[in-house]
């Protein structure tokens, strides 16, 4: 079994590659697209670092759903890509890289949505009953789709 899971969803969006990329950049803008912040609507939020771009970081703690954690974007390059560090708390403690690429394209972009963890002995044992992929990928799809409605909307 591999070291490493990945999971990977893109979308098409007929939206200017740099207004994507704000959205992605500035975690102040996630609330309007994330597909977890409504998994609980008394999740605590706080910003620290930068405004947005690289050293951009934030913290949540909610329910058992949203769980505990931090990501902080360590490298982005405007208006192309942005890596983010995310070091989950709860409900288990786990670390990961996302990634996130906006290609232009006649209509737009094509923003692919990443991330890549260890499979540890917790991931594969959770992967028995059901694969990160079909775990994960379903809210990267829900994402991606609320992430085309705000940025085509301007």
């Amino acid at each position: 079994m591999a070291d490493t899971y990945t999971v990977t969803r893109s979308i098409e969006i007929a939206a200017p590659p740099a207004r994507i990329y704000e959205q992605i950049a500035d975690f102040h803008h996630w609330t309007r697209w994330s597909p977890w912040e409504d998994v609980d609507p008394a999740m605590e939020r706080s910003y620290s670092g930068a405004a947005s771009g690289p050293g951009a970081a934030y913290a949540w703690s909610g329910n058992s759903k949203a769980g505990k954690g931090r990501m902080e974007i360590v490298s982005a390059q405007e208006p192309s890509d942005v890596t983010i560090d995310l070091a989950f708390e709860k409900p288990f403690k786990s670390r990961n890289e996302i990634r996130f690429a906006v290609r232009p394209t006649d209509a737009g972009a094509t923003v692919t949505w990443t991330m890549v963890g260890p499979n540890t002995v917790a991931i594969r044992l959770m992967s028995l009953v059901r694969p990160m992929d079909k775990m994960i990928g379903p809210d990267f799809e829900k994402g991606l789709d609320r992430l085309r409605t705000v940025s085509e909307a301007g």
